[in-house]
């Protein structure tokens, strides 16, 4: 049985990452506090926290919509400090901006170095759920070290298991491999993933290879903004037999109509984990969070 952090830590909720802040502070044994935002007619913001010098502070705020969202969560590391925390630790179950992790046009910027690196200096260290990375692996590269990426394939699998075996692990893309694989083996389920093109913003086609024999599919993805890759994954599945397709998606960045696409393609349910709070949560991700914090001591 895990133990439980000392009471000298402090779990810090900014605005709508209360619940997942909640759990994790269950998780710990640790005591929770609300960080209160006061929006001026300007623009500006002003953040209060209430924190006991000398204890460690952990921050909680996912990064949907985070141009609107980053200026609170820097003012509340300072608060935190001058308050005479002894560490403040940022959780951000989902991490945006990761991306853009290279100049793909000119005069365009490196949009992960730049949002990395302002986090990278509030905070002792970041811990986030299944970052967007591509060519850079590791978040530690992109944050100097202070950044680590947390698999949410325990999650998912557990998921998965309470669910009853026989479905096949399904990844939309050759990307998706190592983690569809980490998901299949911790699950016991067989998996394959598909070979996508993208067309456009909203337009992804997706084709299989062979598919093992099964009656039943769960696309897995990290991310879902318009939906159409899951989509197009659910509708090639169904197009070549497969009777009963779930979906399961890490973080639910789901734009209007996202889930009704996926559900138009043939999907019999739409999941997500709760780094996103979002009606279709249904995989919790903040016992795995707080497994790391603690181990981490």
């Amino acid at each position: 049985m895990k133990k439980p952090l000392a009471r000298d830590t402090i779990v810090h909720a900014i605005a709508d990452s209360a619940r997942f802040a909640r759990r994790l502070a269950r998780s710990l044994g640790a005591p929770l506090a609300r960080v209160k935002t006061h929006p001026f007619p300007d623009g500006e913001t002003l953040v209060e926290v209430t924190h006991r010098a000398g204890a460690e502070a952990i921050v909680v705020q996912s990064f949907n919509d985070p141009d609107r969202k980053l200026m609170p969560a820097l003012l509340t590391a300072d608060a935190l400090r001058r308050a005479g925390a002894r560490r403040v630790t940022l959780v951000a179950p989902y991490l945006a901006y990761m991306r853009q992790d290279r100049i793909f046009r000119p005069g365009e910027p490196i949009s992960q170095r730049v949002f990395g690196q302002c986090l990278g200096r509030a905070f002792d260290r970041v811990l986030t759920v299944q970052a967007h990375l591509h060519r850079i692996r590791r978040l530690g590269d992109v944050m100097a070290g202070r950044g680590r990426s947390l698999s949410a394939a325990p999650a998912i699998a557990q998921w998965l298991e309470r669910r009853g075996g026989g479905a096949i692990a399904v990844g939309p893309d050759e990307e998706s491999e190592p983690w569809i694989r980490a998901v299949a083996s911790a699950a016991g389920l067989r998996w394959v993933v598909g070979t996508k093109r993208r067309l456009g913003d909203r337009r992804v086609r997706v084709r299989f290879g062979e598919l093992p024999r099964g009656a039943r599919a769960v696309v897995i993805d990290d991310i879902a903004s318009s939906g159409a890759t899951i989509a197009a994954a659910v509708r090639a599945l169904r197009e070549r037999g497969v009777r009963t397709v779930d979906a399961a998606v890490v973080h639910a960045i789901f734009a209007p109509g996202a889930i009704d696409l996926i559900r138009r393609a043939g999907a019999r349910t739409v999941v997500s984990c709760d780094t996103v709070e979002h009606p279709s949560n249904r995989i919790e991700c903040a016992p795995l969070v707080g497994t790391a914090l603690g181990s981490a001591r």
